[in-house]
This record gives structure tokens, sequence and C-alpha cells, in this order.
């Protein structure tokens, strides 16, 4: 059946294992997307990994770069795993006094 394209917005929220995936898009009279926002949970959860993985370093400074680098990563994981199927993300550069 034929559409005529017209002018609107439409969004979405799915769950996934990591959290809220936000979709929103807006279509010109074209058809054509306009603009398209997308927030995945990993930028909405940024600030408490961030926080968290400060004072889950500390703890553990015992360790050497390697293993730090890997208890890092499994931290990191707790909020988002499906990090480690997609990248090798974590760059940890210690400064050790």
């Amino acid at each position: 059946m034929p559409v005529e394209p017209r002018a609107g917005t439409g969004h979405g929220v799915t769950e996934a294992p990591r959290g809220l995936l936000y979709h929103r898009y807006v279509l010109g009279s074209d058809g054509l997307i306009a603009s398209a926002r997308i927030v995945p949970p990993t930028s909405q959860n940024q600030a408490a990994i961030e926080n968290d993985l400060g004072r889950f370093v500390a703890s553990r400074l015992h360790l050497d770069d390697h293993d730090l680098t890997h208890r890092c990563e499994q931290a990191i994981r707790n909020y988002d795993p499906c990090i480690s199927c997609s990248t090798h993300f974590l760059d940890l550069t210690v400064e050790r006094s």
C-alpha cells in the first residue's frame, strides 16, 4: 500500500540488560529524517561509573597495572555488560608516587 510521507516526531524507549535505550526522530514533510537523538544507557550511567571507579581504584592500588586494568574493566561491566562485546575501551594510566 502506498504511503504519503509527512512531517512528524516519534520516540521510543526499550529496556536492555544495561538500562534504558531512548530514541527520538523528527521526520520532514519529505519523509526524510531531519534530526535524530539516541541516548544509550552508557551515557546515562557515565557519572556514576566514573565516581564508583575512583573509589574502586583507591582500594586496589596494590595491584600491578595489568591486574588493576582488568579489575576496572570488570567493575565497569557491572553497569554496562555490552561494552565487553563491542570494544576494548579502557586506557588506564596509573601514576604511582
